[in-house]
């Protein structure tokens, strides 16, 4: 049987560690997408549309493979939580979103670039951010450095001890890439997990 290959267009370092726990065979390569929302575009879809641009923006270069796009858009209401990229704006984050729930919406899309077929799937995750102090958040953020997380926290480290809970179907979400609708669509296509 043919055995196309498995890219994941994304260089997330948290991406990749996910992948690598189902054992397959992977390569990754940076899609090159403008992750700017659309004017009115919401949360979910902007996740949802970027999973998908993601996957199909290296498919020319992967004639015959099935390729992963992810994106996550943290948000509370059609307020967005980016990728903050300096401790001063993660701090801002983080005492904004202090005693308030936010939702993590992660995007998978799985498409096979020789037939053009592709399946999504949008898995949220809320986590309620219990009530921080300021010396709390400064102390977190200089420790942990979530400038390149979506609201600021790394569920999968330290952030963890931020939250009162979380709630979603899929823990591997939050951190960026949903793994229990990843697999159900890659043994759609005949990838064989375990």
């Amino acid at each position: 049987m043919h055995t196309p290959r498995l890219i994941l267009a994304s260089t997330s370092v948290y991406r990749r560690e996910l992948l690598e726990r189902l054992g397959l065979s992977f390569e990754t390569t940076r899609p090159e997408v403008d992750e700017a929302p659309l004017n009115g575009e919401s949360p979910v879809a902007t996740a949802e549309r970027l999973a998908v641009e993601k996957a199909r923006a290296v498919a020319g270069r992967f004639p015959d493979a099935l390729i992963i796009g992810s994106d996550q858009v943290a948000h509370r209401g059609n307020e967005r939580f980016d990728k903050p990229g300096t401790a001063e704006r993660a701090i801002a984050q983080l005492r904004s979103m202090s005693g308030d729930t936010i939702t993590f919406h992660t995007a998978v899309c799985l498409f096979n670039s020789r037939t053009g077929y592709s399946q999504l799937e949008g898995v949220p995750v809320t986590a309620r951010f219990r009530k921080l102090t300021e010396a709390e958040i400064r102390r977190y953020v200089e420790r942990e450095q979530p400038l390149d997380c979506a609201g600021s926290a790394k569920s999968e480290g330290l952030g963890i001890s931020l939250l009162d809970h979380m709630r979603g179907d899929d823990p591997t979400a939050l951190i960026g890439l949903p793994l229990i609708a990843l697999s159900r669509m890659l043994r759609a296509e005949g990838i064989q997990i375990p």
